[in-house]
């Protein structure tokens, strides 16, 4: 009788403790080579044509996001990790879409603009669980190093995936989205409005003195 009473509470007690267990593991997921992914763009985004032949640099790429696992962009399921930071991964996909053109510089005395770039979102952002919508969002310092002026212009890309069952459906549908959401972001920035008329606003021709209005432009740039 003694047994019969005790071993249902022994089981109860080894299956709370299987559960936290189990619960443990899934709040704290490791990168493995099964559970890493490799974010890159399908092809280089071709930015736009100025009026004249310009060179740019990338100074810095800085993540603002906030985030204590910048390289986690998937938990449930043993999570999903990106092979780099988000920094490396847009800082790449920055270089090759402006070298593609011949747009890069060579260094940062030879650039006409300077280019620092604030990450804020690069991964998933919230679904209804049955999608997954991935979001790159920044915004870029474009800086004229001739006259020191400088503007801020914005960014963000977005793309939405079917959940999928298995995990291996599951990593490669994220993968795809995140890869949409960042092309979709460089094109926004690199074709976009924005930098042509900051462009536009900041650019000083080797021969010509910067304009009164020039010079008048530069908006605080975002703390380092």
């Amino acid at each position: 009788m003694y047994f019969r009473r005790v071993a249902p509470i022994q089981w109860c007690v080894l299956v709370v403790y299987a559960l936290t267990s189990v619960k443990a593991g899934a709040e704290d997921p490791k990168p493995k080579p099964e559970n890493t992914i490799t974010v890159q763009l399908a092809e280089p985004v071709k930015p736009q044509t100025f009026s004249r032949p310009l060179k740019f640099f990338v100074a810095d790429v800085i993540d603002r996001s906030g985030n204590a696992q910048p390289m986690m962009v998937f938990k449930p399921r043993g999570g999903i990790f990106l092979d780099r930071t988000p920094s490396e991964i847009t800082r790449a996909g920055l270089l090759t879409c402006l070298k593609s053109a011949n747009m890069l510089a060579a260094d940062r005395d030879s650039a006409d603009f300077l280019l620092t770039v604030y990450l804020f979102n690069f991964g998933l952002s919230d679904s209804s669980g049955l999608d997954f919508f991935g979001k790159v969002e920044f915004a870029v310092t474009l800086k004229n190093p001739k006259t020191a002026k400088s503007q801020q212009i914005t960014a963000s890309g977005t793309s939405i995936a079917g959940v999928a069952v298995r995990k291996k459906n599951i990593q490669k549908n994220v993968q795809e989205d995140i890869e949409r959401a960042f092309s979709d972001a460089l094109r926004n920035l690199l074709r976009g409005v924005k930098l042509r008329d900051a462009v536009a606003a900041l650019d000083v021709p080797a021969d010509l003195p910067a304009t009164p209005a020039q010079l008048a432009v530069s908006p605080p740039p975002l703390d380092d």
